[in-house]
């Protein structure tokens, strides 16, 4: 007996029913197993329900809107699927919202669906990575990769699914710098998105990272990418 692949399993929140079954057709006809929710309460119940392979959310949603949605699947529910967060909404602070919320990436409308497919897909193989059980340390930073524990001065250090993914990156290459499209591809794959993502994710970590702390462990090199050192390196 052949065993079939098993289907990848997308979560729709999406409020605008011309959308939502644009999406559902075109996910379902590329063999996803999809389903759909036409707001924020029923989207959650799905969400903290069954697991996902990723969701996709709709950052304005009737009942519960989507950064209230994401923040409590993730800090409620602790739950961590991939989430991709659509809304006509295109500024930084919108984009920064919905990451720091929880999201793993920010699509605005209008959008290709092929587009949206291909970020999906990408959120779905990072997921999948292999994860090394060891510690990564610079400075006073410290990355547990068996726990996903990010600590500094033994402070707890809450940071988005997608900054976990380029803080990694970073520490591993510490204190080489990393050139941007590294760290895209490995954040996204082939797949990069617009190019204010980037910025806005490092943004975030940062706000995290560092901030907090007075020191700034992350760098950027300008005209080459970004770096985290001690700062006497």
């Amino acid at each position: 007996m052949t065993l079939q692949p098993r289907r990848e399993s997308i979560l729709i929140i999406e409020d605008n029913r011309d959308i939502a079954e644009m999406v559902y057709a075109y996910l379902e006809g590329r063999g996803y197993l999809v389903d759909y929710a036409g707001d924020g309460v029923t989207g959650l119940h799905l969400a903290v329900t069954r697991e996902w392979d990723a969701i996709v959310l709709d950052l304005i949603l009737p009942g519960i809107d989507g950064v209230a949605l994401c923040r409590r699947l993730r800090e409620d529910a602790q739950r961590d699927p991939p989430v991709l967060m659509l809304t006509a909404r295109d500024t930084l602070e919108d984009k920064v919202e919905g990451l720091q919320a929880g999201a793993d990436d920010y699509l605005v409308k209008p959008f290709e669906v092929e587009e949206l497919e291909a970020r999906l897909r990408a959120l779905i193989r990072r997921r999948r990575g292999l994860v090394t059980p060891t510690v990564l340390r610079v400075a006073d930073l410290v990355l547990d990769l068996g726990t996903l524990a990010v600590t500094r001065a033994g402070v707890e250090i809450a940071v988005t699914p997608i900054g976990y993914r380029i803080l990694r990156l970073l520490m591993r290459a510490s204190p080489r710098v990393v050139i941007r499209r590294e760290i895209e591809r490995e954040v996204w794959g082939d797949e990069p998105p617009d190019s204010d993502a980037l910025r806005t994710h490092l943004y975030t970590l940062r706000k995290s990272v560092d901030r907090p702390f007075g020191c700034a462990l992350i760098r950027t090199v300008p005209g080459a990418g970004y770096r985290l050192a001690p700062p006497n390196e």
